[in-house]
């Protein structure tokens, strides 16, 4: 998808090296039964091109990143929103909002840092497959 182009649906930026967040993009996919979300890594020129550079500019990003229009969420708000929009029974975890947003945080960052060592990391970016390519942006 071209990265200049308008881009009207939410969009989720997320670390393309990451097992884990790959993982969690493969989750999100099967469940999004109405394509609500785009997909970009944060090492793609579409975030480069459209997120506060303080996002991407860390060699090791620690953060998904929500991007709806010109609002960005980040860490736990992104999550707990994402899920809000989720088929079955995710929509409950949104529920955890009401938690202060420097407690989810908190726990959000304790596993940003310690993904790779838990969950690997690969040498290249994860290339979307024939039928969800659409569903990417570069």
């Amino acid at each position: 998808m071209d990265t200049n182009h308008s881009v009207e649906k939410p969009v989720i930026l997320f670390d393309g090296v990451c097992n884990l967040c790959n993982s969690s993009v493969q989750f999100i996919i099967k469940r999004d039964k109405k394509n609500k979300f785009l997909f970009a890594s944060l090492q793609s020129d579409y975030a480069k091109e459209n997120l506060a550079t303080s996002l991407i500019e860390d060699e090791d990003p620690k953060s998904i990143v929500l991007k709806v229009g010109s609002d960005q969420k980040i860490k736990s708000t992104a999550v707990l929103t994402i899920a809000k929009n989720l088929s079955g029974l995710w929509p409950i975890l949104y529920g955890f909002i009401i938690i202060p947003k420097f407690l989810r945080d908190w726990v959000y960052d304790l596993i940003a840092s310690n993904r790779y060592r838990w969950f690997g990391k690969k040498d290249q970016c994860m290339i979307p497959s024939p039928d969800l390519k659409s569903r990417f942006i570069d």
